[in-house]
């Protein structure tokens, strides 16, 4: 039985079907002293439950548990730190793997201790879904496919025998093998249930399904009713670990939807619209729930694809309370009927089932969309948030091409590629990829790409011989109905052969463009575009070749793979001509929204869905012929250059070390505005002059087969070597015109050099290092490397004006601290150059958000004290940093 104290009375049973729940009952709780709390959002809700069942008097308390419902009148502007217990971890391999090192490492370490290895354990359920390895090799063929799932094994040998062996050695640890789906997408199809339930003390327990993920893009489970975001890799193993993840009750913005979608308008057209909103409210940090009647049109998979896109609008979620759309989708989706019917009973029980005539909740914030306003569009060519509308992308791109990317003279000339009888130039798609979470868990938009792909075959119209072409479902249930309504033909004849199941484009994973084409875009300078069904294009992620990178729907990806230009208006000019050499215009072969449903009904069932998921953990034969090694602690290969005993417990005892304050610290970096988790810790591909690709040759590791720095997570060696090494990264250190790509200069020697070169140095010369930069530092993807790397560099603290949500909280779980011009001042208004030292006093009696001085001394002298805002939130992170990291906190609790 859950051991609560039940302060406020609320602990009773439901009964559904012929079985008996325990629960935590809101209702009676909200008569019981916690009084209005049926007026909170939904998502507080879930949150309000959470600490009712797990309040122990020291982590939550009565008075934490009242902060809720003082929320109705706070809003969420008080603060209030609450310890919350998702119920379960979500991974994927790239951020999974150096967390199952770090697992296995805290095995060793608390062998160290005296203690019991078997401590480490994962004590909730953690599913690890293997799909973001699998690359883009080879395309537009019926054998892309398996040619690059050979290349995977090949490729990722090393790092699935760790994984089979965490699968054995660890308890709570399910590994979805390659090949599969996308996490995102098997969490919503499958591993999520809504809600909960728990055998305990002879009693079953139900409650929310709650989640947090080590992919910022968790939040896509939030279109099912399931609360869930992205945390960093360690905040996430210390929740593997039953540490309860700390947070401030946040604000809710109410987002209010009215209407339906227009004819030809996309579910991609309506996130790009809400993530442009929502960036120009500001939601950084905030929970955005979505009501009202548009709700009750919008199918889940729309819901789930507005949920995806919770980063890029900067919220910690995007929640849509459960409904009968939840249910219809359950079913469709294959849950068993008794979990269905736990679902609707235990909503309703609640009060956190929606009904169409509710009275609203109450919200910190809201604004307002009538779906009917939404029309076609893109997003780029390098922000999620920079969406135009369809007509205007060609004068956008134009408008880009001479401001963002400096081109002025011959735009329009075109160059000849070698060997081939087609030529080049600004503007041209040389990627166009279905690919991401984001769209390929959505059957509308598959569907309507594949009939689009269908009447352009019809009409004789052929996609550009310049153009890379992929297709990457979210998962098997897809590329199943697409063959099944026998649309998969059409793309195939399109160049849209399937190439994988897995992230593939969107995160860099979009493989060498032929070799004559790279080489003439590189000798060139040309500007070439991508247009991809993502949720991501920041610079230098999609590919080292291609600089403009648009989001679109998938549909829009075909037309233009035809139109081979993102330099076209395609409202206006014909995709290409037919057979009889007429035009042929986009509104000729766009799918009608009925023949759309119509495909969706007839081909996506439930038997699809049963069928699929029947034996999802058993993988292909490939997998099955991985051999793991045995033992509960891990047998460390000193020559492997995927897995490595990272030195986060090196000499590591008992009790911490007084943190020490920074003196003299030298800067290691200056950094513009929305420096991404991309520019800090790249998962993209790894140059043979870097200091990773040394490294790699260095170990017998030929440029072929460097694979990917994402690939190579499990190793502390090759990552803290690509830490800032981004090949678009600038640090200002070096002039507006110096190099880009990882470089900085060293004081007082003056040298230029690497980063990581410099930060050896460093270390060697017993200097500490900080790194200054502008607003929304961290931005993009929870990406834990960019706060280990960063340690493990040997900056002691990050000063920005502001920083995103999940890396401010990993820069703190690696005792890293970051802090905050406490004025509205900047490093440029400062008018630093790098050549100035830092120190920062009172570290060992630092509080939660106190201001701090950075006395900074100039290269001539001059001194200035900088009042700076130190972001280390609340009670727990304080602790989390005074032990030198959330891990060391951990594992010393565990072996007290």
């Amino acid at each position: 039985m859950s051991n609560s104290l039940d302060s406020f009375n609320c602990r009773r049973t439901l009964e559904v079907g012929d079985k008996e729940y325990v629960y935590f009952d809101l209702k009676e709780a909200e008569k019981n002293g916690l009084s209005g709390i049926s007026r909170l959002p939904f998502s507080m809700k879930v949150l309000l439950e959470n600490l009712l069942r797990k309040e122990d008097g020291r982590s939550v308390t009565k008075e934490s548990i009242q902060a809720v419902a003082s929320w109705l009148e706070d809003k969420g502007t008080a603060g209030v730190e609450i310890a919350y217990s998702p119920a379960r971890v979500l991974m994927q391999d790239f951020t999974g793997v150096p967390a199952v090192v770090d697992l296995a490492a805290m095995r060793d370490a608390m062998a160290a201790l005296g203690g019991d290895p078997e401590k480490i354990n994962p004590l909730v359920p953690v599913d690890l879904v293997i799909d973001h390895s699998v690359i883009v090799d080879e395309f537009g063929s019926p054998m892309a496919f398996k040619r690059n799932v050979e290349l995977e094994y090949k490729r990722n040998g090393e790092r699935y025998r760790f994984l089979k062996w965490g699968q054995q050695a660890f308890k709570n640890f399910r590994v979805v093998p390659p090949g599969t789906g996308i996490c995102h997408q098997v969490n919503l199809e499958y591993l999520g249930q809504v809600v909960w339930s728990k055998d305990e003390d002879g009693a079953t327990v139900a409650y929310p399904d709650t989640c947090v993920g080590t992919d910022s893009h968790t939040t896509m489970i939030n279109g099912l009713g399931v609360l869930a975001w992205g945390v960093g890799g360690i905040e996430a193993e210390a929740a593997m670990l039953g540490q309860p993840v700390s947070m401030l009750l946040p604000e809710v913005i109410g987002f209010k939807l009215t209407g339906k979608l227009g004819e030809g308008v996309t579910a991609t057209d309506l996130v790009l619209t809400v993530t442009q909103m929502l960036r120009q409210k500001g939601v950084v940090g905030k929970f955005v729930e979505f009501y009202g009647p548009g709700l009750d049109s919008m199918t889940l998979a729309d819901r789930a694809t507005i949920g995806n896109m919770s980063p890029e609008y900067g919220a910690t979620c995007g929640f849509f309370p459960v409904d009968g759309e939840t249910v219809n989708y359950l079913t469709t989706s294959g849950r068993t009927e008794e979990r269905i019917a736990l679902v609707e009973a235990y909503a309703k029980a609640q009060g956190m089932w929606r009904e169409s005539d509710a009275p609203e909740p109450v919200f910190t914030d809201t604004l307002a969309l009538d779906l009917g306003d939404v029309v076609p569009s893109m997003a780029g060519p390098k922000r999620p948030e920079g969406r135009i509308p369809l007509g205007s992308i060609a004068s956008g791109f134009e408008e880009a091409l001479a401001k963002e990317y400096k081109k002025t003279v011959d735009t329009d000339k075109r160059y000849p590629v070698e060997g081939e009888d087609f030529n080049i130039g600004h503007g041209d798609v040389a990627i166009a990829a279905i690919t991401s979470c984001t769209n390929t868990s959505n059957p509308s938009v598959l569907i309507a790409a594949g009939l689009l792909a269908r009447n352009a075959n019809r009409l004789g119209l052929k996609q550009k011989p310049w153009v890379k072409t992929s297709l990457a479902p979210g998962s098997q249930v897809v590329a199943e109905y697409l063959e099944r309504a026998g649309l998969q033909k059409e793309l195939d004849q399109l160049g849209f052969n399937l190439v994988g199941f897995g992230c593939t484009t969107c995160i860099g994973n979009s493989g060498p463009l032929p070799e004559p084409i790279s080489k003439t875009i590189n000798d060139k300078g040309l500007i070439v575009a991508s247009v991809l069904s993502g949720n991501r294009n920041f610079e230098g992620r999609v590919s080292p070749d291609v600089q403009a990178n648009y989001l679109a729907s998938p549909p829009l990806v075909v037309a233009y793979a035809l139109a081979g230009s993102v330099t076209m208006d395609l409202t206006s000019e014909p995709l290409g001509e037919d057979k009889d050499g007429k035009p042929v215009y986009l509104k000729d072969v766009w799918p009608s929204n009925h023949e759309v449903q119509e495909f969706i009904q007839k081909n996506v069932t439930r038997e699809l869905f049963a069928s699929k998921y029947a034996d999802v953990f058993k993988g292909d034969a490939l997998w099955q012929e991985v051999k793991a090694p045995s033992g509960q602690t891990y047998a460390w290969d000193g020559g492997s250059t995927y897995v490595q005993n990272p030195p986060y417990f090196e000499g590591m005892g008992p009790t911490p070390k007084p943190a020490g304050d920074i003196k003299g610290a030298r800067v290691l970096g200056l950094f513009g505005d929305k420096i991404t988790t991309d520019h800090i810790s790249p998962a993209g591909s790894i140059k043979a002059a870097s200091p990773a690709g040394k490294y790699l040759m260095d170990h017998g590791v030929g440029a072929a087969d460097f694979n990917q720095y994402g690939t190579r997570r499990g190793n502390h060696e090759v990552m803290m070597r690509g830490t800032f090494a981004n090949i678009r990264i600038r640090n200002h250190m070096l002039g507006e015109n110096g190099s880009e790509g990882g470089y900085t200069i060293h004081y007082p020697s003056k040298e230029e050099m690497s980063i990581y070169d410099a930060a050896m140095r460093y270390r060697q010369e017993g200097v500490p290092l900080v790194v200054f930069a502008g607003v929304e530092y961290g931005n993009g993807s929870s990406r834990d490397w960019a706060a280990k790397g960063t340690n493990l560099l040997g900056v002691r603290a990050v000063i920005a004006r502001s920083f995103e949500r999940i890396h401010r909280s990993n820069l703190v779980g690696m005792g890293v601290i970051p802090f905050v011009f406490a004025e509205d001042t900047s490093w440029q208004e400062l008018g630093l150059k790098g050549d100035e030292t830092v120190t920062i006093e009172g570290l060992d009696d630092i509080r939660p958000r106190v201001t701090l001085t950075a006395e900074i001394t100039y290269a001539d002298g001059t001194v200035k004290d900088v009042p700076v805002l130190c972001r280390i939130d609340t009670e727990d992170e304080l602790e989390y940093f005074k032990n030198g990291g959330i891990l060391p906190y951990v594992l010393r609790d565990l072996a007290a």
